[in-house]
């Protein structure tokens, strides 16, 4: 069963700084493509980057390139998404993804 739990999320002002953190098990992780995705209140789920099995390979949204980065770690498990100079509009919840399958997700407020 695949199992994806997101952490990290939290309340940071305009300007900061999130890392975020997908713990994933129950399938071979180092196979798999990932992806970050997000919904914001109101709106429906919006591709930010994902990156290849490997790591090397990666792609962003308009929205978030040059400020985010995802990364993999896959004698670990881990997705991670480093988020710099945050800002309102990227107040999310945010879900790792393999394929459709997501964890619960993480909220992310960019706020004052």
């Amino acid at each position: 069963e695949v199992q994806l739990v997101e952490s990290g999320g939290g309340l940071v002002q305009p300007g900061g700084s999130l890392r975020l953190s997908c713990a994933a098990s129950g399938f071979p992780f180092a196979r798999y493509g990932m992806s970050w995705v997000r919904q914001a209140p109101g709106k429906g789920l919006e591709f930010v980057a994902n990156i290849d099995y490997v790591g090397t390979i990666t792609q962003y949204a308009d929205s978030v390139k040059g400020r985010f980065t995802i990364s993999r770690d896959n004698a670990k498990n881990t997705l991670t998404l480093q988020m710099n100079s945050l800002k309102v509009e990227d107040t999310a919840v945010y879900y790792c993804d393999r394929g459709g399958a997501r964890g619960q997700g993480t909220q992310v407020i960019v706020s004052s």
